[in-house]
Parts: structure tokens; sequence; C-alpha cells
């Protein structure tokens, strides 16, 4: 039991699904596990073990943000001995060649900043995906028929930016897509020496205006999850 993790040892297991919604961690659990027990109600934020094809899989929470997703990684990794956090989420297209609906599967991590960034100092430290998840994660999503992109992702630290600058700069050097988490799970997924991946599917399109629906993005959450989990299992 960590300060912000109310489950026994042994309860997580070290395969670890990260949707940022709490509520999106417990469908995700209902719908795609077995024998699932909720491990975690702390804060409000919901943690589920259970199996998938007879693997034990844990699907939490991590809230919105670096900051949020920095301190669950954190508690997974060292407190309850998690080995592989995949984080499956929604993203802002920022490519035309991006469209809703669309996976991708970040290769790299774009920030301005994040909580790791105390610890790196002057060094400018370039947040990676571990190449097995990503690269089986890219087979699955083939073999499924899914659009699926790989390339860099800005993780940003607000959500209400008003930089159209910066947002340009991305778009020029072929950013894909903005989100607010896998930056830091990726440096602190380094730090501990885990893997980590971000499987996000596009809910939004910042050039063309276009939104999912409630019931698209359901949908496409269900397609992002049940190939973050073969990933798991395949790499």
């Amino acid at each position: 039991m960590t300060i912000h993790i109310g489950a026994e040892p042994g309860q997580i297991a070290e395969t670890v699904l990260m949707p940022g919604d709490p509520l999106r961690a417990r469908w995700a659990a209902e719908n795609f596990l077995d024998d699932v027990v909720c491990v975690n109600q702390v804060r409000g934020m919901l943690g589920f073990t259970g199996t998938w094809r007879g693997q034990r899989v844990t699907i939490h929470g991590s809230g919105m943000g670096m900051a949020s997703a920095s301190i669950y990684a954190n508690e997974l990794i060292r407190d309850y001995a998690a080995k592989t956090l995949i984080r499956v989420g929604s993203a802002g297209a920022m490519q035309h060649s991006v469209g809703i609906r669309d996976i991708v599967l970040a290769q790299a991590c774009t920030t301005v900043t994040m909580p790791s960034r105390g610890i790196f100092r002057e060094l400018n430290f370039a947040p990676c995906a571990d190449f097995g998840l990503l690269q089986a994660a890219h087979s699955v999503a083939q073999s499924h028929g899914l659009r699926a992109h790989v390339g860099n992702v800005y993780s940003s630290d607000v959500f209400y930016d008003e930089r159209a600058d910066l947002t340009e700069i991305m778009q020029r050097h072929g950013v894909l897509c903005v989100e607010m988490e896998a930056a830091e799970l990726y440096a602190v997924a380094a730090r501990f020496g885990v893997r980590a991946l971000a499987v996000l599917t596009m809910s939004d399109h910042l050039l063309s205006y276009e939104a999912l629906s409630a019931q698209e993005r359901e949908q496409s959450f269900g397609d992002m999850i049940e190939l973050a989990l073969e990933a798991a299992f395949t790499a």
C-alpha cells in the first residue's frame, strides 16, 4: 500500500494499462478482463486486476497530465514491481495525414517541460518507447487492419494552450499529435529500467476541428485496449 494506491502486495500485475480516466479503467476491466477485482479506490483513482487470456493484467487510471501520471507510474514500478506500462488514451491529431480514430504509437516525445525535468537539469533527455513493445503494437495494428502511425508526439503540460506558434513549429517538424502523459511515463520507465509505450487514439483534430462522439470514442477505445493487450504479451 502506498500514499496513492491502496492495493495490497501482489494485487498489481506486472503488466499495467494506464488510461487517464478512472472510469475508462473500470470500463476496460469489465469488458476485457476476467475475474476482475478492484484493487484501488484512493482519491477516486480506480485500479482493477484480472486476467486476459490467462495473463494477469492491471488496468489503473493515471489522471490528467504528467504530474499525476508520474505519481502512479513511480508507485506502480517502485512499490508494486510493474514491468510493462502502456498508456492508452486519446489525443489530438496535428497532421493532415493522421485521421480521426487513427492510432498513433508514440515512438518518441517532444515536450516543453515535465516533472522529471528537475532530475535532468541541463540535459535535454529524449523520452522514447520500448522498441519491443512498439514493434509488437505496430504488427498487431497491421494484422487487425487498424490505421496506425508511428512517430513523435507532443506531451503538453497544459490543456488550454494558446501557443499557436508552437503548434505550427511542431506540425512543420512532423509531430503527429498532442497528448498529456507519455513523455513523463517514458522518463520514469527509463529510470527504473522497465518497458513503456503510449497507444493513442485520435479523438480530435487540430487542423480539421473534427471530434469523435461519445459512442465513437468508446468503440475506438476498445480497439486500442485490445491492441495494447496483444502487444504486451507478444513483445
